[in-house]
């Protein structure tokens, strides 16, 4: 008889099998603490169904002047929040990366900053401006802005680490300034992942600012909410429908551009 191979070896196969202990055992944990039933989500799966069917759908589709604009402002705040973003996170990253930055401890700080910034959710940062600033679409701006700022940040730092170490030798050897070094060695190289970044935080964006406009930032999300609120739930079909068709029209054409950006 062929001989039989095992393609894991023993040591491996115990490695992911006290993964798989512990995994069960923390979902476990976690429905006890959340006093979550799993099995509630099969158990009431009619009235879901009965509520989709009945309430939601057929979606209503309303192209009045209000919903086309709010298309448009949701579409406008994440372009220009990502735009902005983009700009200030480029210069906060040249000062942030520990291989190009002059001053060590202030590359420190501004990698502390970013990464304190990046783990308080977009929407977290809409709640706090709308309570001390009120609601509208430059709050809305404001709070997309820091986020993803934050994100470019981190994302910049770590593209302009990935840069040869020879090239920026090479640079400081010939006497090159630090913006010299910087305008010559980091941005030729780096301009291409730059631009990838920056796309692909238009697609979180546009996601991102439909949120934000739910709770007050304008937009697209706002008369989602309000449909909501006013039991319109075919209306709110129909906006959700929109919404989903936006967000695929413009990561299609995010890949397109970074294809191109890339090759």
């Amino acid at each position: 008889m062929p001989e039989k191979i095992s393609i894991m070896n023993p040591r491996e196969k115990q490695v992911y099998t006290w993964f798989l202990v512990v995994v069960l055992v923390l979902f476990c944990l976690a429905t006890y603490i959340s006093r979550f039933n799993p099995l509630e989500v099969l158990w009431e799966q009619g009235e879901f169904w009965k509520f989709l069917f009945q309430d939601f759908l057929p979606p209503r589709f309303n192209a009045s002047p209000v919903v086309v604009e709010s298309i448009l402002v949701t579409f406008a705040l994440a372009v220009s929040s990502s735009f902005v973003a983009a700009v200030f996170a480029f210069l906060f990253a040249v000062f942030g990366s520990t291989s190009l930055s002059p001053w060590k401890g202030l590359a420190r700080t501004i990698r502390g900053f970013a990464t304190f910034l990046r783990n308080i959710p977009t929407l977290v940062w809409a709640f706090i401006l709308f309570s001390s600033l009120g609601i509208g679409t430059g709050v809305g701006f404001i709070a997309l802005l820091i986020s993803t700022f934050a994100f470019m940040t981190r994302a910049f730092i770590e593209v302009i680490d990935e840069v040869s170490c020879d090239a920026m030798e090479g640079l400081t050897a010939c006497g090159g300034t630090f913006w010299q070094k910087v305008c010559q060695g980091i941005v030729p190289t780096c301009l291409t992942q730059f631009i990838a970044w920056f796309l692909y935080c238009i697609e979180l964006n546009i996601r991102a600012s439909t949120i934000v406009g739910m709770v007050g930032g304008g937009g697209i999300g706002l008369v989602l909410f309000s449909y909501i609120k006013s039991f319109n739930y075919a209306g709110a079909a129909g906006i959700i429908l929109v919404i989903a068709a936006m967000v695929i029209m413009v990561e299609f054409l995010t890949n397109y551009l970074r294809r191109k950006v890339l090759t």
